[in-house]
């Protein structure tokens, strides 16, 4: 299992799959193919269906565009067998191809194929299951967030501490924005009235309406492409930020127990990052908002005192409750269903919070096992509900 420094990445939005990835990969490769004259860049499947509203053609160009001059092909109709975001690089001279590279975006702004997946970034986690990782716990007399430290080494806490410092950032500015976010759908800000709105309510609602105005800051700051968070992903951007910072600033908890809280949502994003997916284009959205939400509820029971079952408890409930959910963007833009989905995921992390606090932390259902579940049902729900804009949601509305 990877360093958190490979789920936690800063970058621009509006998606981690569809833009970090690519951008990612077009760097990589421009690196290696110094002298081409030309580009040609095919994007296959979800990359393909989704892209131009996800600005994947943007973020590629930006980087091969000023080297030689690149044409973007879009191949829907082809998905390759690695994963459904497949990329073909191809640097020309002389009208002939000289160097070319099939890569996938496969979550998080991560890039494997089947080579690069067996040389992947160092292990450093003995580890690789929650239930191996809570028997640890036990036995040592620690909890999660030691046991990411015990791996990572004391250097963790200045990486998380800028990670939140970010994340801070990120939801300050989308608080204090407003306006039309681009795309053609013409979804206004909600974060700044919501906030605003919440000042005028008594506690409960209050409490309830900032936790949303948090995730919508973050969400749409994201759909904006502004810089932001992987939280595992940028589509799920809102969630964990949202949650942190509403109990940051209503409880006026220490930064270092927030970075340590932000150290065990890592733990169980990685634990599913390892042994599923975070990618909606291979698992659905229960990848990116269940596994957000489970981060967040875990991050939230540590900092209320959960024993390590209690917040293991927590954050199967977060990703239980979002299992088979479904990646059906409208008009392949990360605004319609998603920014809502992450004010709505981010008090759901809450009540999972509660719910698991309240209880000894015993359950039926461990978390590893809902994660092979959400591994299995992402890959029976049918391709129109994983990231392609060709079902659900995505053909409730069309861009008039």
């Amino acid at each position: 299992m990877e360093s958190l420094r490979e789920l936690y990445k800063v970058g621009c939005g509006p998606s981690s799959s569809h833009t970090m990835g690519p951008k990612l990969a077009a760097v990589q490769f421009a690196e290696r193919t110094s002298g081409a004259e030309s580009y040609r860049v095919t994007l296959y499947g979800s990359l393909a269906a989704t892209g131009k509203g996800h600005l994947t053609h943007s973020a590629i160009l930006s980087v091969l565009e000023p080297l030689a001059p690149t044409e973007i092909v879009w191949r829907a109709d082809v998905e390759l067998d690695f994963h459904p975001n497949g990329m073909l690089f191809e640097a020309l001279r002389g009208g002939e191809v000289f160097d070319n590279w099939t890569i996938f975006s496969v979550g998080g702004g991560s890039l494997a194929n089947e080579t690069t997946e067996k040389v992947a970034h160092k292990s450093i986690y003995p580890l690789t299951t929650i239930q191996e990782i809570k028997e640890w716990c036990y036995n040592e007399g620690k909890t999660f967030w030691e046991y990411v430290e015990e791996c990572e080494g004391k250097e963790i806490w200045e990486f998380l501490d800028h990670i939140w410092t970010v994340m801070c950032e990120t939801v300050e500015r989308g608080l204090n924005n407003d306006g039309v976010l681009p795309g053609g759908l013409k979804v206004a800000r909600k974060a700044s009235t919501y906030y605003v709105k919440s000042k005028g309510y008594a506690d409960s609602l209050s409490s309830r309406a900032r936790i949303y105005a948090f995730a919508l800051a973050a969400a749409e700051e994201n759909a904006a492409g502004g810089t932001v968070v992987t939280a595992p992903t940028c589509g799920s951007c809102g969630v964990l930020p949202g949650v942190l910072y509403h109990l940051n600033t209503s409880r006026d908890f220490l930064r270092i127990r927030i970075l340590r809280a932000l150290a065990t949502a890592g733990l169980f994003g990685n634990v599913v990052k390892t042994n599923s997916s975070i990618s909606g284009a291979e698992v659905g959205c229960q990848g990116e908002i269940g596994v957000a939400c489970a981060m967040a509820a875990a991050a939230a029971c540590q900092l209320f005192g959960g024993t390590p079952a209690q917040i293991e408890y927590a954050a199967e409930m977060g990703l239980e409750h979002h299992l088979g959910l479904t990646c059906d963007p409208v008009c392949g833009l990360v605004q319609v269903p998603c920014i809502e989905r992450n004010a709505v995921a981010a008090a759901r992390a809450l009540d999972a919070n509660t719910y698991a606090i309240l209880s000894d932390g015993s359950h039926l259902v461990s978390f590893d096992k809902v994660v092979a579940v959400m591994h299995e049902t992402g890959h029976n729900l049918p391709s129109l509900y994983r990231e392609t804009s060709t079902g659900g949601l995505a053909k409730a509305h069309t861009l008039k």
